[in-house]
């Protein structure tokens, strides 16, 4: 697949210009945290950590909770799992049409709200019936609908110099938070005998409303072109 698609035509144009003006950005990583461009490299970092918080809060540690929680069988934990991932799917063509419309901030903002007190609603019980329907109906709004945009918005938020580069490392900063969540969540849970939910709920607040924190103070991408204009060399 890599060797046979073919390089977006606006890099390409890119690169062209920066070699023929001699402005080639030659360490982007650097680019990304001149003045001009930290406040919004910083804001994407932290909209990427609260994400990835929330999803190794709840998703990550949800079948740790019904096994070690509820005592439940690997086949009946299943169960809820697979019917969030196909309401993932099915939301996450809705939020992307929404975003269309409505903007990428308030496409993430607004799923990313609601799923912060429908995690109070399931989390905090110990009936399967409820805490089935409530995380399949919070990958409807953390999962898919809040996580839909994360490819286009990064994407757009950043020059054409040093996208690629931008975008990998916001990503991946915050996936070191998120994978400070499993054991952080454990210690409380087995250490403190909390149990899973409660650790899990704690993530999941926090993680959600830096989510949408740092959207509302981000900029709006919605309608952007993607340009071959040299814009850090």
């Amino acid at each position: 697949m890599r060797y046979f698609v073919k390089e977006p035509p606006v890099w390409v144009e890119n690169r062209r210009r920066q070699r023929e003006e001699k402005r080639e950005v030659r360490m982007p990583l650097f680019s990304i945290f001149k003045r001009g461009m930290i406040a919004n490299t910083l804001l994407a970092c932290w909209w990427m950590a609260g994400g990835l918080v929330t999803y190794y809060s709840i998703n990550g540690m949800f079948a740790t909770h019904l096994q070690k929680d509820l005592g439940l069988s690997p086949a009946v934990i299943a169960t809820p799992i697979i019917f969030a991932n196909l309401v993932v799917f099915l939301s996450s063509s809705f939020w992307g049409w929404a975003g269309d419309r409505i903007g990428r901030r308030w496409a993430m903002i607004i799923p990313g709200l609601l799923g912060i007190p429908g995690a109070f609603w399931y989390m905090l019980s110990d009936d399967f019936t409820v805490i089935a329907i409530g995380f399949i109906v919070q990958g409807a709004l953390l999962g898919g609908g809040a996580g839909s945009q994360v490819p286009s918005y990064m994407t757009e938020r950043f020059p054409t110099e040093a996208r690629a580069t931008a975008s990998a490392f916001c990503y991946h900063l915050g996936t070191i938070f998120g994978g400070i969540v499993p054991p952080v969540v454990t210690y409380f849970a087995v250490d403190h005998n909390l149990g899973f939910s409660i650790p899990m709920l704690v993530g999941c607040v926090i993680g959600g409303a830096s989510w949408c924190l740092a959207l509302y103070f981000g900029p709006e991408t919605r309608g952007k072109e993607m340009v071959p204009d040299l814009v850090l060399a």
